[in-house]
């Protein structure tokens, strides 16, 4: 099977059972930017030492394809395959991590800067991507149907690169670099 196609050298690319739209269609900015996203949490994870962390950054990977195939399947789609969708699951596998790797941290007093180690920095890539790819999520969902999870997934998804970010400083006994502007409201 060859890598190349071809069908897409006309600036469309085909969603999955609904047809062919241009490349800049909001759908395909989408899970394009998801797809980024997963690609600087492969770079997270290689940086990463903790066997927790690695594992928890797979599963994600995983579950960021789930939500691609989703993106890449509009819910009116006449497909006959079973297309794996965001669940309310996946959205408390989230919220379940954000609350374990944030428990040993000490209180947030300040905003922070991104930065620190390279993998809390990492991290903190990987936060801004899944900001984007929220608004991305934001902007289709105004003009399609999403589905329902999807954009409080990746909502959370950010949150938790931020504790991961202070998670994996802590871990290099590395201090969080603190905005000397503003305290932190919450």
């Amino acid at each position: 099977m060859k890598i190349y196609t071809k069908t897409g050298d006309d600036g469309t690319t085909g969603l999955f059972g609904a047809g062919r739209v241009s490349k800049d269609d909001s759908r395909i900015e989408a899970y394009g930017t998801v797809d980024e996203l997963n690609a600087v949490l492969g770079l997270c994870a290689s940086n990463a030492k903790d066997d927790a962390m690695k594992f928890l950054l797979q599963s994600i990977q995983e579950q960021l394809f789930v939500l691609g195939a989703d993106l890449a399947t509009p819910t009116d789609s006449k497909t006959t395959y079973n297309v794996p969708r965001v669940t309310n699951a996946h959205v408390e596998f989230i919220e379940k991590n954000i609350d374990s790797f944030e428990a040993p941290l000490p209180k947030l007093e300040k905003f922070i800067l991104p930065g620190g180690s390279e993998l809390a920095s990492c991290f903190h890539l990987a936060r801004t991507v899944a900001r984007r790819a929220e608004r991305m999520l934001v902007t289709l969902s105004a003009k399609e149907d999403i589905g329902e999870f999807d954009i409080p997934y990746i909502n959370r998804l950010s949150d938790l690169f931020f504790v991961l970010a202070r998670a994996a400083n802590q871990q290099a006994g590395v201090k969080d670099v603190e905005w000397m502007g503003a305290k932190a409201t919450s």
